[in-house]
């Protein structure tokens, strides 16, 4: 991907070949797949930050724009946009590099919710939260 397509303030947390086993038979990727990557791309960033084990707890405002198809480079971005005692809320675009055409296109987008848990699973402070 070309740098001038990074949305500002994110950072490339995955990227993925959308394969066959991931689309209906007319060759749209799952949104369930498409959702699946960006969950492990916040995941990655939340993990980072909270120095340990992070679950994700709510997915909202996710909108979809544009179709993935067999073939897409998928670019998941991620930004950390606030952080909580035991919970952080990051925000993830997916951008796509179409494979015939070398087009990108951001094709969705939303905000995911993870808290930080302790070895008993319970919910843990974020040691630099603010």
């Amino acid at each position: 991907m070309v740098d001038k397509f990074i949305p500002q303030n994110h950072h490339l947390a995955s990227r993925a070949i959308a394969m066959p086993r991931d689309a209906n038979p007319d060759g749209d990727i799952f949104g369930g797949w498409l959702v699946s990557q960006m969950d492990l791309a916040a995941s990655t960033i939340a993990a980072l930050k909270a120095n340990g084990r992070v679950v994700t707890v709510a997915i909202d405002g996710f909108t979809f724009h544009k179709p993935v198809f067999i073939g897409d480079e998928v670019s998941c971005y991620a930004e950390l946009v606030k952080i909580g005692r035991t919970s952080m809320t990051i925000r993830v675009e997916a951008w796509v590099r179409r494979r015939r055409s070398n087009e990108t296109l951001k094709v969705t987008e939303g905000v995911f919710t993870f808290v930080a848990l302790d070895e008993n699973h319970k919910p843990r402070p974020i040691e630099d939260h603010q």
